[in-house]
């Protein structure tokens, strides 16, 4: 089995990105796959205190030796392509972008930023639920990665690709994207969600691999779950960043000041029937005083009946819990 998944446990901003790129240099995990849109951000620190915010490229494309893989579930913004391609330095040796990915156009783009959703469900307006829409009313006048020449020097059939390297005997670790509350499938807050699955096997639909090459399921959760900004849907407990005497955080797509709330084991535990993950990592401990730390992820696995293998800390890579 070669395929380890990051999923998100909550409702996004679990720290995905930073845990795809800390599981990648432990497990010496040269291939990840990205997949989704736009409509989220990924941010990852690396050895020189550099912060890079990835919204279409997976955290590892700032690693000398790593491939990118946009899968044939992508949506791909030709414009954030371009700029995230520049802003890493990766080569067209490095990133790999299957024919079947769909594009997301200016009128995309448009057509949400004319409607309703963002004050509707706090949508972020990237254009990919749209492209979601156009993708699934098989217009004959759609186009696709294949059919843009800018990006022939990327294309390739990602399964054939991938499939490869699994017979090799060589690891994969796919980046998922948002979280489990946000799935447009098994969310219990409907409307309120993104425009596509959020669970592992979704994900690996996305890729078009099987469920019997997959290794490992990682969650990820943090220690106060967050929202974005507006009428984004039900936060469990919230409160205020003045309650939790720290700075606001801020969504890495529309620069909006993110909901709070208290640890919520319910969607948790939601998360952890549809992905059966075989790790779990809790970050933002930070957000913990340091004495309490200990007590603080004892409650969480009595209130979510699973151990946490993993926590996080600020940029830090992953500290294991014996």
């Amino acid at each position: 089995m070669s395929i380890t998944i990051v999923v998100g446990g909550q409702y996004g901003g679990e720290g995905k990105g930073k845990v795809t790129y800390c599981i990648a240099k432990e497990k010496n995990i040269n291939i990840t796959v990205r997949v989704g849109g736009t409509n989220s951000g990924h941010t990852v620190v690396d050895e020189n205190n550099n912060k890079y915010i990835l919204r279409q490229l997976p955290t590892t494309s700032i690693l000398p030796n790593s491939i990118s893989v946009l899968s044939a579930g992508s949506y791909i913004d030709l414009d954030v392509l371009k700029e995230e391609i520049k802003l890493t330095g990766i080569s067209t040796n490095q990133l790999i972008i299957d024919k079947n990915a769909m594009i997301i156009t200016n009128e995309d783009k448009e057509n949400e930023a004319s409607s309703t959703l963002r004050n509707d469900i706090g949508s972020t307006l990237s254009g990919t639920g749209q492209s979601v829409i156009r993708r699934i009313q098989r217009n004959k006048e759609t186009k696709l990665a294949k059919d843009i020449d800018e990006l022939k020097p990327f294309l390739k059939d990602t399964k054939d690709f991938l499939f490869e390297k699994i017979n090799k005997k060589e690891k994969i670790i796919i980046e998922g994207t948002q979280g489990f509350g946000l799935s447009l499938i098994h969310s219990p807050f409907y409307p309120f969600t993104t425009s596509r699955d959020t669970t592992a096997a979704g994900f690996l639909s996305e890729v078009g691999l099987s469920p019997f090459d997959v290794e490992d399921i990682i969650l990820v959760i943090r220690t106060y779950p967050i929202r974005v900004e507006g009428n984004s849907g039900k936060l469990e407990n919230e409160i205020s960043w003045d309650e939790l005497e720290q700075l606001p955080e801020f969504t890495s797509v529309t620069k909006k000041t993110r909901r709070i709330a208290k640890f919520d084991p319910k969607i948790v535990k939601k998360a952890i029937i549809a992905n059966r993950p075989s790790k779990i990592i809790l970050n933002h401990l930070d957000y913990i005083d340091e004495k309490q730390r200990t007590q603080f992820i004892k409650n969480v696995e009595n209130s979510i009946n699973q151990n946490i293998n993993y926590y996080g800390v600020n940029a830090q890579c992953l500290m294991k819990i014996q």
